[in-house]
């Protein structure tokens, strides 16, 4: 089989490279002349755990190759993804102009049947505004089908090759038969492929990024009220994570979820219920929570200072949204970076992966360490953004030797609260007593 994939970002480069891998025959189209040079001589452009060995070994059989050219790549064709992206407008909706456009442009050039798949993350309605788009101009037959992605970064390689479950949104039985012929080899061991409308399956995407993205800040909400109830999040998380109809992922209590995914998608389904008329107030919650979430380290971090962060030295861990990625799309991290100069701090992170993509949006506004512990040195206090396992068993000798004051504001709660006071630091987390309150308890 021949597919095309328009569009190399996360999803579309993951999806193109992860399919060629099961003996597909892939051609990955992007308007970036720069990044498609990139990926011919070799370079993957994104990081992302596990892709780099596929992508190399796909590449060198044949199997997976990049254009610039629409019309080159979708050639021969059966199947068409569109990965593109769709970012929020002023108003939070999700901007379709990419998604339209190309469909526009298939219009015009499509010479044979094939199957258009909306990858791309789209409000409900949208498969029928690209099925209008291609049928415009179009003068061959054609099929639109909705196949949401529930890849999660630092774990989409294994996300797509082990699927917990395959959504098609299709009113075609030619399109779902090719689509079940494509997804064959990823569902041998069982997990299902689930066929629905087109509509439902837009929606199922947004519906499980709005439910994941609620729990996640129902979690923060319930450490907010355990710090000042004085309990601790993290056994109310197992407490609660132990019952079947709650579950133990996502729960882990924190400063709030960022990424490419969880604020856009919460964003666009609420306002598509604005659009129907529909007053959808637990997401109005939900952003408002997280927003707020995102920041709510910086007041303890001015409150040990006296209130005086100006001309302070805070070191950063962690600036990508989450571990095992370099995207910083809503990265906490960024938030907080601005908070901190804005009240005249002076700022020195270090991430594994991110800091080349910070460096293009902040310049030289904060300074870039090469290593955890060299930006430790003169600091007046850490703060950690990201649960990299990098720091998760840090040396604390160095640790306090390096910081001017042992004091740690941990935004992810990766240290244990009696450990750090046993070994001399003011250690502040989410949703716990600090090492001082538990003494004074």
């Amino acid at each position: 089989m021949k597919i095309a994939v328009v569009g190399t970002g996360y999803v579309g480069l993951v999806s193109g490279t992860c399919f060629a891998e099961t003996g597909v025959s892939v051609t990955c189209v992007d308007i970036d002349e720069k990044k498609v040079k990139q990926m011919q001589d070799g370079i993957v452009p994104i990081y992302e755990p596990g892709l780099e060995n596929l992508f190399h070994r796909n590449i060198e059989q044949g199997r997976l190759k990049f254009t610039t050219s629409l019309e080159e790549g979708i050639k021969e064709a059966e199947v068409i993804f569109l990965a593109l992206p769709t970012p929020p407008g002023a108003d939070g909706a999700a901007d379709l102009k990419y998604v339209l456009k190309v469909a526009d442009d298939l219009g015009h050039l499509l010479d044979h049947y094939a199957v258009i798949v909306d990858k791309s993350t789209v409000p409900v309605g949208t498969g029928e505004k690209v099925q209008a788009a291609i049928a415009a101009n179009a003068k061959v037959d054609f099929d639109v089908v909705s196949n949401p992605e529930f890849l999660r970064e630092g774990v989409a390689v294994e996300d797509f090759m082990k699927p917990d479950r395959v959504v098609i949104g299709s009113t075609s039985e030619k399109a779902a038969g090719i689509m079940d012929q494509l997804y064959a080899p990823l569902v041998r061991q069982g997990n299902p492929i689930i066929h629905m409308d087109l509509r439902s399956a837009e929606l199922t995407k947004y519906a499980a990024n709005s439910f994941l993205a609620t729990k996640i800040t129902f979690m923060n909400e319930i450490a907010n009220m355990c710090e000042r109830l004085g309990a601790d999040v993290d056994l109310v998380r197992k407490g609660i994570g132990t019952d079947t109809r709650i579950g133990n992922r996502f729960l882990f209590a924190g400063i709030g979820y960022g990424g490419s995914c969880f604020p856009k998608d919460v964003s666009a389904l609420a306002m598509s219920a604005e659009e129907v008329d529909y007053d959808f107030r637990i997401l109005k919650a939900v952003m408002e929570v997280n927003q707020s979430q995102k920041t709510k380290l910086i007041s303890k971090v001015s409150q040990y200072f006296d209130g005086e962060l100006n001309g302070k030295k805070i070191a950063l861990w962690g600036l990508a949204f989450k571990p095992e990625t370099d995207d910083i799309r809503e990265a906490p991290a960024l938030y907080n970076i601005e908070a901190l100069l804005a009240a005249g701090a002076e700022v020195v992170a270090y991430d594994p992966e991110a800091m080349e993509n910070v460096k293009g949006i902040l310049g030289d506004r904060i300074t870039f360490a090469q290593n955890e512990y060299e930006a430790l040195e003169g600091a007046d206090a850490l703060m950690i953004m990201t649960e990299w396992q990098l720091f998760r068993t840090p040396d604390l000798d160095r640790m306090k030797a390096a910081l001017n004051n042992p004091a740690v504001f941990d935004g992810r709660n990766l240290y244990d609260v009696a450990q750090m006071r046993q070994d001399g630091f003011y250690y502040v987390s989410v949703g716990r007593q600090t090492a001082e309150e538990q003494v004074e308890a």
